[in-house]
This record gives structure tokens, sequence and C-alpha cells, in this order.
């Protein structure tokens, strides 16, 4: 793990004073950064800046995928598939679950009942000032309309996309640590990113209309296709590429080495202009972000007990429980920054949730390895 990853929290919570700092004393740089968007029919749909950060965070990541390895997966049909049914049948519904339960119901109170968030506009939408609109009603906020949604809801709707986005790039770092086996999660990472294509706007689009904030199809459509199609079709292309051009040593020890830093720098700029954002509403009420972690970290080690239970019935050894049971806790929480921030902006409580995922999985993710080195012994004598 480099110095960049290794410390990758204490970079968060430097950023999110960053942030914050940014935006009490220099507001106007961070609306205009916001303001550098792609618009349609008026409103803006794809934020400039944070398309062009996040494929900086996904490239690397994409690149590194050799898609042999997925003809491969058949040869270990049991962890794919349960990797899979965790990632797709369990984990988006339990997010949604406990989320509801504990920002619905448990922290109400000090969320506040009557707290609202200002969101954007769902893409493509014709409604009037006035209108209602899932559990939101829009209204006209300096000329512009604006959704006015319960603030609770707009943290669910962070959650959910945590939930429905399985981890592809921090995975390989648990994996490496845990001392799992490096071609599974290769191999699921190269599947949840193909899988990606097709479910994340299927299940994004379902839950959060369950939710009451729903959002066209088309907005998590174009999201999906920006933020995963875009990078992964550029990573594949490339490799490609590099390999033939300077070969498969030079690309590993040399290229793929030089794209590390660059992907931790586009996240942590993605935070600063996030937090700068919502410095007030921390300030105002620093607890906020506990009312997030919390249902966050029960989800997370729930979903990691059962990746890591079901894989000792199945009789999986621990080189292939180990990833199995981390690619399901983790997130793929820099689509869900980006999704959050298209479809509500980058001052919305759903972009607030989602970076709050960065913040706790990383000490949590290193202490779930710290858990899976010392039960290696559960595993012992296993079949594949």
């Amino acid at each position: 793990m480099g110095f960049f990853e290794r410390y990758l929290t204490v970079w968060v919570v430097l950023c999110i004073g960053g942030g914050i700092l940014l935006g009490k004393f220099a507001p106007g740089i961070a609306e205009a950064l916001d303001g550098m968007a792609i618009y349609v029919d008026g409103a803006p749909v794809v934020s400039i800046p944070i398309a062009l950060c996040l494929f900086f965070m996904m490239y690397p990541i994409m690149v590194k995928i050799d898609f042999h390895e997925v003809v491969k997966a058949g040869k270990a049909a049991r962890p794919v598939g349960l990797t899979l049914f965790i990632n797709w049948c369990v984990k988006p519904f339990t997010m949604y679950a406990i989320a509801s339960f504990f920002l619905g119901k448990l922290f109400l109170t000090f969320i506040g009942p009557d707290a609202v968030d200002l969101v954007k506009m769902p893409l493509g939408s014709s409604l009037s000032v006035g209108d209602i609109y899932g559990a939101g009603q829009v209204v006209l906020v300096d000329g512009v309309k604006m959704l006015e949604v319960p603030l609770w809801r707009s943290y669910l709707a962070g959650c959910i996309l945590l939930g429905i986005a399985p981890c592809t790039a921090m995975v390989l770092v648990w994996g490496y640590l845990s001392k799992g086996n490096d071609s599974h999660t290769l191999v699921m990472v190269a599947i949840n990113s193909l899988t990606m294509l097709v479910l994340f706007g299927f299940l994004g689009g379902f839950l959060l209309g369950v939710g009451k904030l729903p959002v066209p199809w088309q907005a998590l459509l174009l999201s999906i296709s920006i933020y995963v199609a875009l990078p992964l079709a550029a990573g594949f292309i490339s490799r490609k590429w590099i390999i033939a051009r300077k070969g498969e040593q030079w690309f590993k020890e040399t290229f793929l080495r030089f794209l590390t830093p660059i992907t931790i720098t586009a996240l942590l700029i993605t935070l600063v202009l996030l937090f700068s954002f919502k410095g007030e509403t921390i300030t105002e009420n620093p607890l906020t972000i506990l009312w997030i972690a919390i249902p966050l970290f029960v989800q997370t080690v729930l979903i990691f007990a059962l990746g890591y239970t079901l894989s000792k019935i199945l009789g999986l050894t621990y080189e292939n429980a180990a990833p199995t049971a981390m690619i399901g806790a983790s997130n793929h929480f820099e689509v869900a920054i980006a999704t959050a921030a298209m479809l509500y902006g980058l001052s919305s409580g759903a972009a607030l949730a989602t970076v709050v995922g960065v913040l706790i999985e990383v000490p949590l993710m290193l202490m779930l390895v710290k858990f899976c080195l010392r039960t290696q012994s559960w595993f012992s004598g296993s079949a594949e």
C-alpha cells in the first residue's frame, strides 16, 4: 500500500477541513466551479469539474483490468456467484432498509423532522413551481427552480447510491492486504464494472423511487455512461495500445505506479468541492456526519459478515473468502459521489452522504482486513 493509500483517511479529513474553510471564506470559488456544467433545458446536468475528477479517479482502476481473466471466472463459479449475489441481490436492499430505519426513524429527531434540502431539478423535467415530485416540491430559489425535499431523504439517496455501487478500486488493496486471491479479486472487479453498466441504473431508479426521490431513467443512464462506461472504454483501449508499444513490464512497473497518486488527488479535489458547499451544515450541526456514518457502518459490517459466513458454509478457501467478503462490504464511492452530484447537486445532502462513505471506509475496511488475517484458520482444509 502506497503512501497516499495508507493515509487516505488523513487526507480525507484535511480535505473536509479545507473544503469547509473554502466555503466559509471564499464561497464564490466553489460556486463558480459548480457552475461549469453541461446544461440541458437550462438545468445543469453534468458538472465538468466533477466529471474530469472522476475520470482521473476511475481510469487508473479500469486500465488495470485484464479482461481475459473474466473468461476464466467460470473455473471459480462459487466465489464469483456468491459475490454477485451479495452485491446485487442483497446489499442494495439491506442498505435501503438500514438507512431508512436509522435516518428516517431512529435519528429523525436529531436530523430534524422539518429540515429540508434543496436539490437539482430532475433531468428533462418540465415541472412548475409548486408541483410535487416524489417527496419534494418545486420551489424558486434566486430565480432557479429547485426541488425541496426532506433532508433525511436526501441523505437516504446518498446511502442508496453507495449501496448499489460495488467497489472496483480500493478492494484491490483490501484483497492484497488480507492475503486473498488476487486473480479472483481482479476478475470480480472486471465483472462488477460490466454489471454496473446495467444494474446500477436499474436498481438506482427503483430504490430511489421507493424512497420518494425518483429520478428519470435517462439521468441514471447518462451517469453510468459518463462515470463508468467512458473510463472503462478508455482503460481497455489504452491498455492494449500501451502494452503493444511498451510491453507489459513497463506498463505494470512504470505506467501504473505513475497513475496511483493521480487517482487519490482527483478524489481529494472532489471532496474539497463537496465540503465547500456543506461546510455551513456541518458547522451548525457537527453530528450530521455521525448520523450518516452509523447506518453505513452497520451496513458494511453486516454485508461483510454475510459474505464471510456464506463463504465458510459453501466451503470456499480463505483466499477466495476474504476478497468475496471485502468486495461486498466496500463501496464504489467514486461513482456514488459523482452520481449524487449530477442528480442532486454538489451542495445536496445526498452528495454529503456519499462523502461520509469515503470517510469511514478506509479505517473500517482496515479493521476487517485484520479480522480476516486473524481468522484464516476458520477455512483450513476447505475446498475451492
